[in-house]
């Protein structure tokens, strides 16, 4: 069963509960900072008289797994998205292809990695909140199914239909993303992108990757020719060593005597 989260704007009070508790959860270190980072996962800022929350959305075909080369990113079936720091090279490529501008680097160290919210991987895993909802003292970010919680935004909506807009941002943009959100303020003036693809980005990936095969068959070919060259060359002269000159053009023994 996939799992998420649904930030509900109207009832943040910005406290500021759920990124320190992410801070703890993930032992990160620092102090909260105002914009996410590597080492700050998620932040609570204040736009048009509403609180907003920061952190990465898991989508539900995440581009930056899409586009990772040595699969350091993977979508797990509890629904995060999660990071093996071991198997990044530092490419970056999940930092330019995220749609929401999530992953974050570290660029203060000499061997850095990436850093963004997991979604609590190893608590969902478990059948555990997350750290940020656990913590939350007015219940504006809930943790649950999906499913349910689509159910509950439309309820609310339904149910105080002057108190909110009538959508539920994440449920379908981008392909639709594991953590939503609702409120009563525009949610482009909340800093968040609008006018985001219905489907996921990464499918327009895998068009492009899906032509890709046939020239690196052939680039493999090649370079694999080459070493076979290189390798038999220095077979030949280990079997059929050069003879030694003799005469003037003999090199001199520098050895003493």
């Amino acid at each position: 069963m996939s799992m998420g989260l649904l930030f509900d704007a109207t009832r943040c009070v910005g406290c500021g509960a759920c990124a320190s508790a992410c801070k703890e959860q993930n032992h990160l270190p620092g102090e909260v900072e105002e914009r996410t980072t590597a080492y700050t996962w998620t932040t609570v800022e204040e736009k048009e008289g509403a609180y907003v929350r920061h952190l990465c959305m898991h989508c539900l075909v995440p581009t930056c797994a899409s586009v990772c080369p040595v699969a350091a990113l993977k979508k797990t079936p509890e629904g995060p998205v999660v990071y093996d720091s071991e198997k990044c090279m530092g490419c970056r490529y999940c930092m330019m292809a995220c749609p929401f501008d999530v992953p974050k680097y570290q660029w203060d160290r000499a061997v850095p990695i990436v850093g963004k919210c997991i979604l609590c991987a190893g608590r969902v895993k478990e059948g555990k909140p997350t750290a940020c909802a656990e913590a939350c003292p007015a219940d504006a970010t809930l943790f649950g199914s999906r499913a349910d919680l689509i159910k509950e935004a439309k309820k609310r909506i339904r149910e105080n239909p002057g108190g909110y807009l009538d959508h539920i941002y994440g449920q379908t943009e981008a392909g639709g993303t594991s953590v939503m959100m609702i409120s009563n303020v525009p949610f482009e003036k909340l800093g968040l992108k609008k006018d985001l693809p219905g489907e996921p980005p990464a499918l327009r990936t895998w068009q492009v990757l899906s032509n890709i095969p046939d020239f690196v068959a052939v680039w493999g070919v090649f370079l694999y020719g080459v070493h076979w060259i290189t390798a038999r060359r220095d077979v030949v002269a280990q079997a059929h060593p050069r003879p030694r000159p003799e005469g003037p053009e003999a090199p001199k023994d520098r050895r003493p005597s």
